[in-house]
């Protein structure tokens, strides 16, 4: 399959060194002619879990520059949220005959772009790789992750099978019939661990030692799948059961949580979180295709999410350089959200957000 990966961020580096180390046809879009000249230049370098692996691209171009007589087979958009609800149609314009649009972002974006390509152009997607990109071109795989993808309706397909397979000559790539509940359960995911993160400056092993940390994982986390399950979706098992256990709306403490955190802490707590490299960078945030999702879908039907929205309102902060990321910044999301004691149906104390 004649493969783009549109975005040379940390995630397309990888998935493009990778699969091109296997022996693909890969090309490579980015943003601007500068970073295409570098990346031309210096190749793709990736190192860390998976080994190390050399790319150089048989061309690396601007997407504006790619002709649509190209007819790609496949094309990965590997960018940021926000620019590839603009980057969609373009993408769509350099695919061939039966050829696949694959975003692999996190929120509603497959979703967004197959209302207005068509879900016959448009395959969903997700990432549970995690790399850092250390400088331009060069990356570090961090986890032994990989991509889901699927049907946006829940069929099964030939389509989805040939992408799975081609991809997975380079990396692990999971088919499942549940989209929908995978990406409310890859959302959640990101509104504890990436957003935390990016506020507390530091990695989730880090965040979840300090003062709050741990509080204000649970609260995001139960906050984000009381909405999932709200909209009728039903989560879909990634690293662990989406429902921690004993839930009753909100987490429940004991051994069986702690083993249930302690897994996600073994496949993300070392990443640096990619919303902390943005904020570090100047560049624009996914947090309101992340935590702003939560809170948007709550407040429509009728659901608070005050953590949640909270994040948000501190993450634009930052973004706006009015704040810092800090452990400090937990707590104060906490005490902007008290919690108050009420009883829950089976007549047990319980605490909800007020």
């Amino acid at each position: 399959m004649r493969t783009l990966i549109v975005g040379a961020g940390a995630l397309g580096g990888v998935i493009a060194t990778r699969l091109a180390a296997a022996g693909a046809s890969v090309w490579v879009a980015t943003r601007t002619a500068q970073a295409a000249a570098q990346l031309a230049s210096s190749g793709l370098t990736v190192t860390g879990v998976g080994g190390a692996a050399r790319f150089r691209a048989q061309e690396v171009a601007p997407l504006r520059a790619y002709d649509p007589a190209r007819a790609f087979d496949l094309v990965v958009l590997a960018t940021k949220a926000h620019d590839a609800i603009v980057a969609g149609p373009q993408c769509a314009a350099l695919l061939g005959e039966g050829g696949t649009l694959l975003p692999i972002q996190n929120g509603g974006v497959a979703e967004v772009l197959a209302e207005r390509l068509g879900e016959v152009r448009v395959l969903g997607g997700l990432s549970n790789l995690g790399a850092t990109m250390v400088a331009p071109g060069v990356y570090e795989q961090r986890n032994a992750g990989h991509l889901l993808i699927g049907e946006l309706s829940g069929a099964r397909s030939a389509r989805a099978e040939r992408v799975r397979d081609w991809l997975g000559r380079g990396i692990d790539v999971v088919l499942t019939r549940n989209m929908r509940g995978a990406t409310w359960s890859k959302l959640m995911i990101n509104c504890s661990v990436t957003t935390i993160g990016a506020l507390a400056g530091c990695t989730m092993r880090e965040y979840i030692a300090v003062a709050g940390g741990r509080e204000l994982f649970h609260r995001a986390y139960d906050e984000a799948l009381s909405v999932a399950l709200a909209t009728g979706a039903t989560p879909e098992r990634m690293l662990v059961d989406p429902v921690p256990p004993g839930w009753i709306g909100r987490t429940i403490g004991g051994g069986e949580t702690d083993a249930w955190l302690a897994t996600i802490l073994s496949a993300y707590g070392g990443v640096k979180p990619s919303m902390l490299q943005d904020l570090e960078r100047g560049r624009p945030t996914e947090i309101d295709f992340i935590n702003g999702h939560v809170a948007d879908v709550g407040n429509r039907l009728g659901l608070a999410t005050p953590v949640n929205t909270t994040i948000v309102e501190i993450v634009h902060a930052i973004s706006s350089g009015t704040e810092s990321p800090h452990p400090g910044l937990l707590q104060r999301v906490l005490a902007v959200c008290p919690l108050r004691t009420a009883r829950d149906t089976s007549g047990r104390h319980s605490s909800t957000p007020s």
